[in-house]
Protein backbone atom coordinates (compact mmCIF):
# COMPACT_ATOMS: atom_id res chain seq x y z
CA UNK A 1 0.00 0.00 0.00
CA UNK A 2 1.02 3.60 -0.84
CA UNK A 3 1.05 4.27 3.50
CA UNK A 4 3.81 1.23 3.55
CA UNK A 5 5.97 2.82 0.63
CA UNK A 6 5.61 6.39 2.50
CA UNK A 7 6.28 5.57 5.80
CA UNK A 8 10.12 4.53 5.30
CA UNK A 9 10.61 7.89 3.17
CA UNK A 10 8.89 10.03 6.01
CA UNK A 11 11.28 8.45 9.19
CA UNK A 12 14.28 9.21 6.66
CA UNK A 13 13.12 12.63 6.49
CA UNK A 14 12.41 13.04 10.21
CA UNK A 15 15.66 11.63 11.20
CA UNK A 16 17.61 14.40 8.66
CA UNK A 17 15.52 17.48 9.36
CA UNK A 18 16.79 16.31 13.30
CA UNK A 19 20.18 15.74 12.65
CA UNK A 20 19.78 19.31 10.37
CA UNK A 21 17.92 21.08 13.64
CA UNK A 22 20.80 19.77 16.17
CA UNK A 23 23.45 21.13 13.45
CA UNK A 24 22.06 24.19 13.36
CA UNK A 25 22.21 24.76 17.09
CA UNK A 26 25.82 23.09 17.75
CA UNK A 27 28.38 24.20 15.10
CA UNK A 28 28.05 27.73 15.43
CA UNK A 29 28.31 27.34 19.32
CA UNK A 30 32.23 26.71 17.80
CA UNK A 31 31.87 30.46 17.50
CA UNK A 32 31.44 30.99 21.47
CA UNK A 33 34.09 31.33 23.67
CA UNK A 34 36.23 28.01 25.20
CA UNK A 35 33.69 25.71 22.60
CA UNK A 36 35.97 23.33 20.10
CA UNK A 37 34.82 20.17 18.06
CA UNK A 38 36.88 17.20 18.17
CA UNK A 39 35.79 14.87 15.38
CA UNK A 40 36.81 11.15 14.94
CA UNK A 41 38.55 9.98 11.54
CA UNK A 42 35.88 9.46 9.13
CA UNK A 43 35.24 5.90 8.08
CA UNK A 44 38.68 4.01 7.43
CA UNK A 45 37.52 0.09 7.43
CA UNK A 46 39.01 -2.08 10.16
CA UNK A 47 40.73 -1.08 13.96
CA UNK A 48 44.20 -0.30 14.72
CA UNK A 49 47.06 -0.47 12.54
CA UNK A 50 49.14 -3.18 10.62
CA UNK A 51 52.41 -4.21 12.75
CA UNK A 52 54.48 -2.90 10.41
CA UNK A 53 52.84 1.03 10.51
CA UNK A 54 55.09 3.81 9.65
CA UNK A 55 53.72 7.51 10.78
CA UNK A 56 54.94 8.94 7.42
CA UNK A 57 53.93 5.74 5.23
CA UNK A 58 49.94 5.62 4.28
CA UNK A 59 50.76 2.15 2.46
CA UNK A 60 51.45 1.09 6.07
CA UNK A 61 48.64 2.34 7.49
CA UNK A 62 44.50 1.73 7.65
CA UNK A 63 42.93 4.61 5.42
CA UNK A 64 39.92 6.01 4.37
CA UNK A 65 37.55 4.23 2.54
CA UNK A 66 35.57 6.09 -0.84
CA UNK A 67 32.93 5.87 1.61
CA UNK A 68 35.01 7.53 4.40
CA UNK A 69 36.44 10.37 1.93
CA UNK A 70 32.73 10.93 0.93
CA UNK A 71 31.68 11.50 4.66
CA UNK A 72 34.65 13.67 5.33
CA UNK A 73 33.18 15.92 2.16
CA UNK A 74 30.41 15.88 3.70
CA UNK A 75 31.29 17.29 7.35
CA UNK A 76 32.97 19.69 5.87
CA UNK A 77 29.91 20.99 4.14
CA UNK A 78 28.02 20.38 7.25
CA UNK A 79 30.36 23.46 8.85
CA UNK A 80 30.14 25.75 5.39
CA UNK A 81 26.36 25.38 5.60
CA UNK A 82 25.85 26.47 9.30
CA UNK A 83 28.53 29.52 9.31
CA UNK A 84 31.70 28.18 9.54
CA UNK A 85 33.80 28.14 6.44
CA UNK A 86 37.19 28.25 8.02
CA UNK A 87 38.52 26.82 11.15
CA UNK A 88 41.90 26.61 13.31
CA UNK A 89 42.00 22.94 12.23
CA UNK A 90 44.36 20.41 14.08
CA UNK A 91 45.04 16.65 12.76
CA UNK A 92 46.49 13.52 14.42
CA UNK A 93 49.71 12.74 11.63
CA UNK A 94 47.99 9.57 10.92
CA UNK A 95 46.79 9.90 7.70
CA UNK A 96 43.26 8.72 7.91
CA UNK A 97 42.87 11.91 9.96
CA UNK A 98 44.76 13.98 7.74
CA UNK A 99 42.84 12.95 4.70
CA UNK A 100 39.40 13.51 6.66
CA UNK A 101 40.72 16.96 7.77
CA UNK A 102 42.05 17.70 4.13
CA UNK A 103 38.80 16.94 2.68
CA UNK A 104 36.86 18.50 5.22
CA UNK A 105 38.19 22.39 3.36
CA UNK A 106 37.93 24.38 6.23
CA UNK A 107 41.73 25.41 5.85
CA UNK A 108 45.12 24.94 6.54
CA UNK A 109 45.41 21.46 8.43
CA UNK A 110 48.19 21.48 11.12
CA UNK A 111 49.31 18.55 12.56
CA UNK A 112 49.22 18.09 16.23
CA UNK A 113 51.10 15.01 17.87
CA UNK A 114 48.99 15.33 20.84
CA UNK A 115 45.79 14.04 18.97
CA UNK A 116 48.19 10.92 17.46
CA UNK A 117 46.38 7.27 18.74
CA UNK A 118 47.58 5.13 21.61
CA UNK A 119 45.88 2.34 20.76
CA UNK A 120 48.99 0.35 20.76
CA UNK A 121 50.36 1.93 23.16
CA UNK A 122 47.55 2.52 26.04
CA UNK A 123 50.93 3.57 28.18
CA UNK A 124 50.99 6.63 26.21
CA UNK A 125 47.71 7.83 27.18
CA UNK A 126 48.32 9.93 30.33
CA UNK A 127 51.54 12.34 28.30
CA UNK A 128 49.05 12.27 25.00
CA UNK A 129 45.89 13.18 27.12
CA UNK A 130 47.91 16.05 29.82
CA UNK A 131 48.90 17.27 26.98
CA UNK A 132 46.36 17.77 24.72
CA UNK A 133 44.67 19.60 27.75
CA UNK A 134 47.38 21.73 28.40
CA UNK A 135 47.74 22.60 24.52
CA UNK A 136 43.53 23.07 24.32
CA UNK A 137 43.68 25.59 27.66
CA UNK A 138 46.55 27.45 25.93
CA UNK A 139 44.49 27.95 23.17
CA UNK A 140 41.49 28.20 23.72
CA UNK A 141 40.90 31.70 21.91
CA UNK A 142 41.26 30.12 19.06
CA UNK A 143 37.51 30.20 17.31
CA UNK A 144 36.31 27.79 15.45
CA UNK A 145 38.67 25.11 16.89
CA UNK A 146 38.16 21.63 15.17
CA UNK A 147 40.33 18.82 16.04
CA UNK A 148 40.57 15.53 13.75
CA UNK A 149 41.71 12.48 15.78
CA UNK A 150 41.28 9.29 16.71
CA UNK A 151 38.69 7.41 19.53
CA UNK A 152 41.03 6.89 22.15
CA UNK A 153 42.15 10.45 21.83
CA UNK A 154 38.27 11.47 22.27
CA UNK A 155 37.24 9.10 24.76
CA UNK A 156 40.68 9.91 26.96
CA UNK A 157 40.04 13.39 27.10
CA UNK A 158 36.06 13.28 27.25
CA UNK A 159 34.74 9.63 28.16
CA UNK A 160 32.43 9.52 25.20
CA UNK A 161 33.05 6.89 22.91
CA UNK A 162 32.57 8.18 19.12
CA UNK A 163 31.30 6.71 16.03
CA UNK A 164 33.91 7.46 12.61
CA UNK A 165 32.97 10.92 11.20
CA UNK A 166 31.01 11.23 14.52
CA UNK A 167 31.50 15.31 16.06
CA UNK A 168 32.04 15.57 19.44
CA UNK A 169 31.42 19.63 20.65
CA UNK A 170 33.67 20.25 23.95
CA UNK A 171 33.56 23.44 26.20
CA UNK A 172 36.39 23.79 28.64
CA UNK A 173 34.91 25.73 31.89
CA UNK A 174 36.07 28.18 34.11
CA UNK A 175 37.58 25.27 35.95
CA UNK A 176 39.49 24.03 32.98
CA UNK A 177 37.46 21.19 32.98
CA UNK A 178 36.07 19.35 29.95
CA UNK A 179 32.74 18.98 29.03
CA UNK A 180 30.55 17.71 26.04
CA UNK A 181 28.08 19.69 25.48
CA UNK A 182 26.80 17.76 22.01
CA UNK A 183 27.58 15.36 19.81
CA UNK A 184 26.57 14.84 15.62
CA UNK A 185 26.92 11.89 14.19
CA UNK A 186 27.35 12.39 10.37
CA UNK A 187 26.48 8.79 8.95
Amino acid sequence: SLKKLLLPLLLLFSLNSFGNSKAKKLIPSLLKKNNFAMIRHSIAPGMGDPDHFKLRDCKTQRNLSQEGRDQSAKIGKLFINHKIKKAALYSSQWCRCLETAKLMNLGKVNELPFLNSFFRNFEKEEYYISGLKKWLIKNKGKRPLVLVTHQVTITGLTNYFPDSGEIVFVNIDSQNKFKVYGTLKTR
